[in-house]
């Protein structure tokens, strides 16, 4: 572990390798698992103001959900989330003709329907972020049926931090990332192996 400004941050995300191998999954992510994606109060709020608008681009299934349940849910450690349908599928999650699981808030931002990409937490995905009261946690969230992601990674040399960029960007800014950036060189620099 390592601090970057108001953060703590997990070496794995400059050590780990991660590209998600949406072929090899299915975007298993968005329907597996037991809780929906994390939010944080801002982003409940947006999700309200914009369901209008990504409405049209969901399932009838997860319409039915948030119109019951909400456009998000508190979970019962206290935390907000997106709702699920049937405790599996994120309930704004949209399948292509491959059955691919993709996110419904995510395809009406590309068609310029909004101008909100997706909750941060989905954007971060594999790296998972706890608030605490005085620093953040940046940490690798490790899961099996992300096995080909880490695959196809290790292949192509793309570590987790550079997946995701600007996810990173997003949520700390530029001059954060450019910190891990140089934090990362050193890191590597460092564990070289020396003929």
């Amino acid at each position: 572990m390592f601090q970057l400004g108001k953060t703590i941050v997990s070496e794995d995300i400059i050590e780990k390798d991660f590209l998600c191998n949406l072929s090899a999954c299915g975007g298993a992510c968005c329907i597996d698992g037991d809780a929906g994606a994390p939010l944080d109060k801002e982003e409940a709020k947006i999700l309200e103001e914009i369901y209008p608008k990504v409405k049209p681009f969901l399932r009838k299934e997860g319409i039915a959900e948030i119109e019951k349940q909400g456009t998000w849910v508190t979970s019962e450690w206290g935390e907000l989330e997106t709702p699920l349908i049937n405790n599996a599928d994120c309930a704004y999650v949209i399948f292509d003709k491959k059955k691919t699981a993709l996110c419904g808030i995510e395809e009406a931002y590309n068609s310029g329907a909004i101008d909100w990409k997706k909750p941060v937490s989905c954007h971060l995905y594999p790296i998972r972020v706890k608030e605490y009261s005085e620093f953040s946690a940046v940490n690798y969230d490790k899961w099996e049926i992300c096995d080909d992601a880490c695959a196809l990674g290790k292949e192509l040399q793309v570590p987790i931090y550079k997946f995701v960029k600007q996810a990173l960007v997003r949520k700390f800014g530029q001059q954060w990332y450019e910190d891990l950036e140089k934090v990362a060189a050193k890191h590597l620099e460092k564990n070289t192996p020396v003929d």
